[in-house]
């Protein structure tokens, strides 16, 4: 079920404060993280798999890179699963080390790949194509050099098109049909081979997909050892964990998934690690947003609540439509009036968070709160209509610290550059 939180004196609670505190402290609109939701999270996942098998824990960090956020779960000893060399270098300076962090890209440039070798963290390879690169690139280093492949299972899930990767015809991954030839050419380049990846999509609450795309993962390794006497060391089932968005929806089980997982690799290969991508599972709970109430507005057929926030904010919902719970956290649990739709000030009539949630009885200087909003919230946020990006804070049973300041025109303007010619 979605997280239930305590109201005290008709005002939320969150991480041991009152969430109206909070925003008169640091302003609104601010995202709010509570560490210990991150860390009892990650010990939920891990737990789930470790007490069968050997576990890796990849944070798939795209759901949220903020350095504090980082940090508290390379403390807890995740891995991260990165797609990109902005996210590998953003864990090297949160301390995680090259040989914790496996880079999954998809359409890597020469120059990417380049810098992504030369950090030493590990390579899951997407494509035939990529392969033949990092082999150009390492030239005589190729012998030895640790990697694994991304593949299609054919399998797809996840809460929306959008998010679902693991199909037929996707663009992630070497097709399904070419598995065995690209695991072929690397053995004949002298890769040292380690594993098999794969992904299927994002926001999965049932454990029948994961189950179906580890029995292909499952009748690759043991064909690759069968076939070309290729023995992994792991299977990456990915991630795609989802997370419940709604009040009455159900959570993914990740013990029975740990359970039937752990059981399916253990009884049918050798192989000895199972590896899982968790992002949204990590920290998409742990994180609330915080916005004030602008306006109220009667436009005849539907009611309007304005607020701070924007799709420049959080973008899920207009991107995706992503359902996100809100409330007033000042008037927590009380009675509620009228169904209104939730606004943003970005002029675009698509600038929603969210419709037809019956609220109680909104006013301008109300606060209110989104739930669920740790991953893809600021991660995915923009600087669309020169509106900066917003504070991030994290608290700790009754304390709050800032985590990111709030961005002002100056950080928008300073990359641009008016040509001298222009200038009179």
């Amino acid at each position: 079920m979605m997280r239930d939180f305590e109201g005290k004196n008709g005002v939320m609670q969150f991480g041991g404060m009152s969430t109206v505190d909070i925003a008169e402290e640091f302003g609104t609109p601010v995202y709010v993280t509570d560490e210990n939701i991150v860390r009892e999270s990650y010990r939920r996942v891990y737990n789930a798999f470790s007490r069968f098998m050997d576990t890796e824990i990849h944070y798939a960090c795209k759901a949220n890179t903020n350095l504090a956020i980082l940090t508290i779960l390379e403390q807890e000893g995740s891995h991260i699963d990165a797609v990109s060399i902005g996210e590998v270098l953003t864990c090297l300076k949160a301390g995680f080390t090259p040989d914790r962090i496996l880079y999954t890209g998809v359409n890597v440039s020469r120059d990417e790949l380049r810098q992504v070798v030369d950090t030493g963290c590990r390579i899951n390879v997407d494509s035939e194509g990529e392969l033949e690169k990092l082999a150009d690139i390492l030239g005589d280093r190729c012998k030895g050099f640790p990697l694994s492949f991304r593949i299609t299972p054919g399998v797809a899930s996840g809460h929306g098109t959008k998010v679902m990767t693991g199909g037929k015809g996707a663009k992630f991954g070497v097709p399904y049909d070419r598995v065995m030839d690209a695991y072929a050419r690397a053995k004949e380049l002298g890769f040292d081979i380690k594993g098999i990846h794969a992904h299927t999509g994002s926001g999965g609450n049932t454990v029948d997909p994961f189950i179906d795309v580890v029995e292909v993962l499952i009748d690759f390794a043991n064909r690759l050892r069968d076939e070309l006497d290729i023995h992994l060391e792991f299977i990456d089932f990915g991630g795609g964990l989802g997370v419940p968005y709604k009040p009455q929806e159900e959570e993914c089980d990740v013990e029975d998934l740990g359970a039937t997982i752990t059981d399916m690799i253990l009884e049918e290969t050798d192989v000895k690690k199972v590896c899982l991508e968790p992002g949204r599972y990590l920290v998409c709970d742990s994180t609330i947003l915080l916005a004030s109430v602008t306006d109220v507005k009667d436009a005849g057929t539907k009611l309007y609540v304005g607020t701070d926030i924007g799709f420049n904010t959080l973008i899920r919902p207009a991107f995706y439509d992503s359902y996100h719970h809100v409330a007033l956290a000042n008037k927590f649990n009380k009675a509620c009036t009228a169904k209104y739709d939730v606004v943003g000030p970005i002029c675009e009539s698509g600038d929603y968070i969210a419709h037809d949630r019956i609220l109680p009885d909104p006013q301008e200087g109300d606060l209110l709160v989104v739930y669920n909003a740790g991953a893809y919230g600021f991660s995915m946020s923009s600087t669309y209509n020169s509106r900066p990006k917003c504070k991030e804070v994290l608290v700790k049973d009754g304390k709050a610290e800032l985590i990111r300041d709030a961005e002002t025109m100056e950080n928008i303007w300073r990359h641009q550059i008016v040509p001298e010619r222009l200038r009179r």
